[in-house]
């Protein structure tokens, strides 16, 4: 089964914040990072349920799991339906996504990354 795979604007601003500090000292390696990123998340349109369950479940109270992204990227997404859905990006310095957090997430004008056929 193929997933859609969906990025929630707070996961996008993390990701940006990310890619502003990476290329702060090379803008070659803050457009890798973000590419590779990008690519990292593609794969989660197969096989999603590969990935563990993150600590955040206990906290939010629903299913979340993660990706690890060049070792240090925590990419934290839930499945729903047929749907993958991105809800943050973390370093793995940062603390855990609150309940807050994930109840403030904005469902609107999500970005699709279509998965390949």
């Amino acid at each position: 089964m193929k997933y859609l795979v969906r990025i929630t604007p707070i996961a996008l601003d993390d990701a940006e914040e990310f890619y502003l500090w990476i290329s702060q000292d090379s803008p070659v390696n803050g457009a890798n990072w973000f590419n590779g990123l990008l690519a990292a998340i593609d794969t989660l349109a197969s096989m999603p349920h590969r990935c563990p369950i993150a600590p955040e479940k206990e906290i939010v109270g629903q299913e979340i799991r993660y990706l690890l992204y060049s070792k240090r990227y925590r990419i934290l997404f839930g499945i729903e339906g047929n749907a993958v859905i991105i809800y943050h990006i973390r370093h793995t310095s940062q603390e855990w996504m609150t309940r807050e957090e994930f109840l403030r997430q904005p469902y609107g004008n999500i970005e699709n990354i279509e998965p390949e056929k």
